[in-house]
């Protein structure tokens, strides 16, 4: 699985409610999640967020309560992947959960604005406005397919291990 876009960087601790605000996680309309993603860490994020973007972030992305509605704000918002140092655990299976791409890579030189492609079943980052190669954590085979999928639960349905 290879994304590739535009990146949008932020630092440590961005935990859920920088994400979405509390007040938005009444709904899980995700054109309301999308319109207000990010708006009191970046308030210009959603008049530059553009289909296939990429979040870049240090440590801890994702921390804080448990709510799905983070990662599914950032997907509904265009965002392809998110690339982090380090991720909140629940964070991270969340997104796994919405079919949102994470990989954690613990040594990037990324700044706003650069170009990177990931190939998430090798664990590499290139960084193609810098000509950089990041090594990251490497993606279960079966996390590549929930992905692809667009998510646990759809996964679960094509595989016949759902019961509804």
């Amino acid at each position: 699985m290879q994304l590739q876009g535009n990146t949008h960087v932020y630092g440590n601790n961005i935990d859920t409610d920088r994400i979405i605000p509390g007040k938005y996680t009444k709904t899980l309309d995700t054109s309301q999640l999308a319109a207000h993603v990010l708006e009191d860490l970046d308030p210009e994020f959603k008049e530059n967020v553009k289909e296939g973007d990429i979040i870049v972030a240090d440590n801890n992305f994702g921390c804080g309560s448990s709510r799905e509605q983070a990662p599914l704000a950032l997907k509904s918002a265009g965002i392809s992947i998110v690339i982090a140092r380090s991720f909140a655990r629940i964070f991270f299976r969340n997104a796994i959960n919405i079919g949102l791409p994470v990989i954690e890579v613990p040594d990037h030189h990324i700044e706003k604005g650069d170009i990177v492609e990931v190939d998430l079943s090798e664990g590499i980052v290139f960084n193609l406005t810098r000509n950089e190669k990041y090594y990251g954590t490497t993606m279960p085979l079966v996390m590549i397919d929930i992905l692809q999928e667009g998510g646990l639960i759809s996964y679960l349905k094509k595989n016949k291990d759902y019961i509804l």
